[in-house]
């Protein structure tokens, strides 16, 4: 038996007022709303970058608050960077995701090496708090010594990590509006991860380094001076070199007066150790994940 096919034809629209079928397709390039993490780093960015701008708020508290706010920032970019949307983006921008690998690895290096001087200044605050109570000004005058040095350290590590950011977005990444929301949001992660970074430097290099010398070794006016000098970590600067001379001189409420800095100081110390030490590891964290998006 033969099987019987029969042809469909196409007839005009029945149904003239029924409205056509649409057959735009949308583009990946036009605008679209943003994934919930990138409105979410974009939010944490913006409320770090006003935080960390506070000119009269310069104490241990105010500076492990942006370095929390800091790791969360690092935290979400991390999340950020394992969306596949994000790997397709970046692993055509070798060059650039290579730039930014070479920053995030300037991070790690100068974070690293402030947790290493750190810990020496724990110890060596240890130590002077026990010179203080024997009121032996020799090992007084080393701890100060030591603070010298590690205000110098500080310059040091700031100026490693001047160079960091000095690039553009590649242009092809302009194109797209979902490629350049991503360009700025890392972009921006490491304008404010440079922000907080100079404001703890700085904070304890202003703060120990001698008051008649200036950052980088310049001669600045009165009022530059004061400017610098309030950049400094308030309760570093509490602990002053002039409390710290003549105790055989000093009375015992003098003494009370100036241990309990110094102990305020180290608790300081301690805090400001466990938060950079956390920002520390969310960077080679987000490093890792960077570095992820060319080689998968």
């Amino acid at each position: 038996m033969v099987g019987v096919f029969r042809r469909s034809l196409s007839f005009p629209n029945k149904h003239p007022n029924r409205p056509p079928m649409s057959h735009h397709i949308r583009s990946i390039s036009l605008p679209c709303r943003s994934h919930p993490l990138v409105s979410q780093i974009k939010d944490e960015i913006s409320d770090l970058k006003t935080w960390s701008t506070k000119p009269d708020n310069r104490t241990s508290s105010w500076l492990c608050d942006c370095l929390s706010r800091l790791k969360e920032v690092h935290d979400c970019l991390h999340e950020i960077l394992h969306l596949p949307q994000t790997q397709d983006s970046l692993r055509n921008q070798h060059q650039w995701v290579e730039t930014l690998l070479e920053d995030f690895l300037r991070f790690v290096d100068v974070f690293g090496i402030f947790q290493t001087s750190v810990m020496t200044l724990k110890e060596e605050q240890f130590a002077a708090k026990v010179a203080i109570r024997k009121k032996d000004d020799a090992k007084i005058a080393s701890y100060l010594k030591s603070r010298k040095r590690l205000a110098k350290e500080m310059l040091k590590l700031l100026s490693a990590i001047r160079c960091i950011g000095q690039y553009q977005v590649p242009p092809p990444m302009l194109a797209s509006v979902v490629d350049s929301e991503l360009a700025g949001v890392v972009t921006d992660a490491v304008r404010v991860t440079m922000l907080v970074t100079v404001a703890l430097f700085n904070g304890i290099s202003t703060a120990f380094a001698p008051r008649k010398s200036s950052w980088m070794g310049l001669r600045l006016s009165k009022k530059a001076n004061r400017v610098k000098f309030e950049e400094g970590i308030q309760e570093f600067q509490q602990v002053g070199v002039d409390s710290l001379w003549g105790f055989r001189k000093k009375g015992d409420e003098q003494m009370k007066v100036v241990l309990m800095r110094m102990q305020n100081l180290e608790d300081c110390i301690c805090e400001i150790e466990l938060a950079s030490e956390k920002v520390f590891r969310s960077l080679i964290t987000t490093r890792v994940s960077l570095l992820n998006t060319l080689t998968q």
